[in-house]
This record gives structure tokens, C-alpha cells and sequence, in this order.
């Protein structure tokens, strides 16, 4: 074989390689780079009924995602108070835990007990929607960085040593906390909006802090990694008002955009260079161009749309944005311009959905906070092809993790495993 054509062979091992190893994991909150797709997966309509493979038992309660990486399940739950609304119990029972699970057979690997930093926000109004343990961990090498509220930043080993803590701040709000980290270099970044109205940045290997940026209110979601048109990595936040571009290894503010006129839960969406923000009460979807200085509300921001979602996020496929709201409504928007294509409900009844919708190879998946799975035909018109009833009594606000040729939910009880062919 000449020169060349061992090029071709090579380049092309790379990227079947990386196409394989995106496809082992779920590293994050919506899976590689936040992008909430699994491309090469697929699930039928009706998965429920026939294509569970396990489910185990959870220690608690929680609102978390699962993330998937070298045959393990990580997700957190809480304990000991909070778990009735009428009868919530005594605060400094409460005790917060770091789950590990075999993805193969689903058997508890280990499970980490930790208290949590009290006082924490009791039990009533909104936290009773989702609790004390919302935060989705990250997994990078073999470590896995746990947000958990007040408690602090936690970075374990896969075998559950505990490498190091890091504290985060001390305020609280009504709602909790919800933001997960991302890995950027040797940095975990995380939204303390709720803990310290910040974001802050620790260095993986030790958890010393690296940077913090003051400033951030109103800001439920998680920050996202943008690669610009001139190949610069940047990191943004969408909160309360305004859109962010940072320099994600100093923290330094390189733009902003008008955003959201409202607090924000949802986490952006990101095509090529291309944000794509949504917000709830005000029901706003917008699109910001990446790479600019200064103020670039004038000059990036490229449309604004009047649909939203409060609490779930969006999924771009083919020139498309897609996400179903907590209204129950499936809402699809044309990227290039804004245009609401279709705005639907979604089966019968008011289905409240917390997660966020992603996309399993041609299909979206929807999970409605009583169990009903919803999947949608992944075009531009509407096509509801089924829904799944998982019925356990309890409640689905997680966002559904893809790996391994599996789906993987979790409710308050149990993490279910399914087949994705």
C-alpha cells in the first residue's frame, strides 16, 4: 500500500474510532458536546412493552440525568427528608448519594454517601418538583465531577475514592439547584448562579480554583462549548436577560447578547457556531452567532422566535430545532430564520415534561414527568409514532442517556435500561 492510500486508511480509522468511542458514552447533560443525539442509535415506537433489559432500585429521589462511560451508570439521589411534601421529616436527616451501576446488568457498583450542607432550602413550593439532587455529574477519564448544590463540587475515581471537594458558595434559592459541569482542558466549569451567582472553574486534577466570573442571576441551565467560525473554543451561558461568550480557560468576557427576559432553566442548544437559546414564561427561542467582542446584540443576534419551553431543553437535527415543552407541546423551528414550523401537543391530557428531548437516530424522545415516553418522528412535520407508559408511581424528570446500543431513564425509584439497537 503506497503512501497515500495508508493516509486515507488511517484518517479513516479515526474516524470510526472516534464515531465508536462517542458512541460508548454519555459523558454530560445530553450526552457528547450537550448535543442531546445519539446519530447511529435506534429505538422502536413502542419500546416499553418489549425491550427492557433491567431495572434497579435507586437509594432515593432525584432529578439528575444518567451518564454512561466504560460500562457504568452515574447518576445522584438524595435520602432522609424531603421525600413527602405533607410530611417532609427532619432537615439534618437528609443525606445526598453518588450512584454507580453496572451498565450491562444493572447491579449496584457502589454508592457514596454524603452530607449535605445545611441548612438547605426545605421542602415546600417548587423543590418539591425535583428535589436536592438535580445536578447531572460529568465523566472525563476515568473521573467522574459531581455538582451538588450547597454541598460543593465532589471528584470521584471510577472505583468511588473520593479525590477531592470543592465548595461552590452558600446561598440557596426556593427552586434548588439544577446546573451541571462541563470539562474543558484540565478545567471543570460549573453555573453557581444558585450558590454564589458565579461561574467558576477548578482545576481537574486537585480542585483548586482556576477562575471566577460574578455576574450570573437567574440561570438554571448549564454552560456550553461553541467552536467559532475561526476555530476558537468559547464557552456560553444563557441567564436572566443576556447571553454570555467566555474565555472558558480564564473566565474572561469576550461578548453578550440580549437574551431571555426571564430567569432561565433551559440549557442552549449549539449548531456549528450557531446558539440556539430558549425561555419559558415569556416563550422566546432565539439564535446568536458565536465569535464576536463587545456588545453583539446588533451584529449576531440572527432571529427571535415567540415559542419557549421553562424547564427543557432543545435538540438541533437538519436544519431544525426541536423540543417538547412542559406544557406537553412539540415545538419545531426552522434554523435559518425562526420560523415556526409546528407547535403540537403531544398526546392527550396535560403531559408536563421536564427533560430534555433527544434525538435517537430519525425519532425524538420526550419523557413526560409521569412516565409516559413520547416519540416523535425526528422531520419537520408532525408525526407522533408512540408512547410508552412506564408506570412505577413515581417521578421522571431525567433526560435520557444513549450508550452502548441502550437507552437508560431514571424516575424517583428506578434506573431502567432498554434496548437502542
Amino acid at each position: 500500500m503506497n503512501s497515500r492510500w495508508m493516509l486515507v486508511a488511517l484518517l479513516g480509522f479515526a474516524c470510526c474510532a472516534s464515531s465508536l468511542a462517542a458512541q460508548e458514552s454519555w459523558p454530560q447533560f445530553r450526552g457528547p458536546g450537550g448535543r442531546a443525539t445519539a446519530p447511529d442509535a435506534r429505538i422502536d415506537a413502542q419500546f416499553a412493552s418489549k425491550d427492557l433489559l433491567w431495572k434497579t432500585a435507586l437509594p432515593g429521589p432525584g432529578a439528575s440525568s444518567p451518564v454512561v462511560a466504560a460500562g457504568r451508570v452515574f447518576l445522584t439521589s438524595y435520602s432522609g427528608y424531603g421525600l413527602d411534601p405533607q410530611n417532609p421529616g427532619e432537615m439534618d436527616k437528609l443525606r445526598l448519594h453518588v450512584v454507580c451501576v453496572d451498565a450491562r446488568e444493572g447491579r449496584l457498583l457502589w454508592e457514596k454517601t454524603l452530607p449535605p450542607q445545611l441548612p438547605e432550602q426545605p421542602y415546600r413550593g417548587f423543590i418539591t418538583r425535583h428535589g436536592y439532587a438535580a445536578n447531572t455529574p460529568v465523566v472525563e477519564g476515568n473521573r467522574v465531577y459531581v455538582h451538588l448544590g450547597r454541598a460543593g463540587l465532589f471528584a470521584f475515581d471510577f472505583e468511588g475514592n473520593q479525590l477531592w471537594h470543592a465548595p461552590l458558595g452558600t446561598r440557596r434559592h426556593s427552586w434548588g439547584s439544577a446546573a451541571s459541569p462541563v470539562v474543558y482542558q484540565d478545567l471543570v466549569i460549573v453555573n453557581t448562579s444558585v450558590e454564589d451567582g458565579s461561574l467558576q472553574a477548578f482545576d481537574k486534577r486537585t480542585g483548586r480554583r482556576v477562575w471566577r466570573t460574578p455576574g450570573v442571576r437567574r440561570c438554571w441551565g448549564s454552560p456550553m462549548l461553541v467552536t467559532t467560525a475561526q476555530g476558537e473554543v468559547e464557552l456560553v451561558i444563557s441567564m436572566q436577560g443576556v447571553i454570555w461568550g467566555l474565555d472558558p480557560g480564564t473566565g474572561e468576557k469576550l461578548w453578550q447578547c440580549r437574551g431571555i427576559q426571564d430567569y432561565v432553566c433551559p440549557t442552549p442548544a449549539v449548531e456549528g457556531d450557531v446558539i440556539y437559546a430558549i425561555g419559558g414564561r415569556r416563550s422566546q427561542c432565539l439564535a446568536v452567532r458565536a465569535g464576536g467582542r463587545g456588545n453583539v446584540t446588533e451584529t449576531h443576534l440572527l432571529w427571535e422566535a415567540r415559542v419557549g419551553a421553562n424547564v427543557p431543553s432543545p435538540v438541533v437535527y437538519q436544519e431544525h430545532l426541536y423540543w417538547v415543552n412542559d406544557r406537553g407541546q412539540a415545538i419545531c423551528v426552522r434554523t435559518r430564520d425562526g420560523q415556526v414550523v409546528y407547535q403540537r401537543r403531544v398526546g392527550r391530557g396535560r403531559n408536563v415534561v421536564y427533560a430534555s428531548t433527544v434525538r435517537v437516530g430519525d425519532k425524538l424522545l420526550a419523557v413526560a414527568r409521569s412516565g409516559n415516553v413520547f416519540v416523535l418522528a425526528a422531520k419537520p412535520e408532525y408525526e407522533l409514532l408512540g408512547r410508552n407508559s412506564l408506570e412505577d408511581e413515581s417521578v421522571f424528570n431525567a433526560t435520557p442517556a444513549v450508550a452502548q446500543g441502550r437507552l437508560y431513564l431514571r424516575s424517583d425509584r428506578y434506573l431502567y435500561c432498554f434496548k437502542a439497537r
